[in-house]
């Protein structure tokens, strides 16, 4: 799925399961290796870690056509300036959120990128400022639903286990 705009894009892809063999462990056999290509104007990365579950995985699709639908409602930074994301999952790798909507629909849509995910030249600061690196893009409501259709294709091969 890639989520992108004429500055910047993130390529994310669920590539397997993080253990191959079903372990009889209904939370550690669902674990997703979330492959990430991302690319800025302040440089260029890759990741891959096992950061979401299969029903967490399922919940990103949900989100980007809630927010071609118009029903997300944008986030603000809070009082100290700290972003907290809209759609998060049980390892903060990635989030998203809503920045805004123009009047003519388009969203401008944060991915958050922590930890592993994170910009290399940010990695290794202990995790201090979980959900605070972002990649903003703007996308039309098609190219939304586009994406999350994508990801849905994508995930159609990793059911929970």
């Amino acid at each position: 799925m890639l989520l992108n705009d004429l500055s910047s894009g993130v390529d994310l892809r669920p590539v397997r399961y993080q253990f191959a063999t079903v372990r009889g462990d209904s939370y550690d056999d669902d674990w997703l290796v979330i492959a990430g290509t991302v690319m800025t104007p302040e440089g260029s990365w890759s990741f891959a870690d096992p950061c979401l579950l299969t029903d967490e995985a399922r919940q990103v699709s949900t989100w980007l056509r809630a927010v071609a639908a118009g029903t997300v409602d944008a986030t603000q930074p809070d009082a100290e300036g700290e972003l907290s994301p809209d759609t998060s999952f049980i390892e903060p790798v990635l989030a998203f959120s809503l920045a805004n909507r123009s009047e003519d629909g388009t969203a401008v849509i944060r991915i958050h990128l922590s930890l592993e995910a994170a910009p290399p030249w940010q990695q290794g600061d202990g995790g201090a400022d979980i959900h605070q690196y972002v990649v903003e893009v703007r996308m039309d409501a098609a190219a939304l639903l586009h994406a999350a259709d994508q990801w849905d294709l994508a995930l159609a091969s990793f059911q929970p286990r």
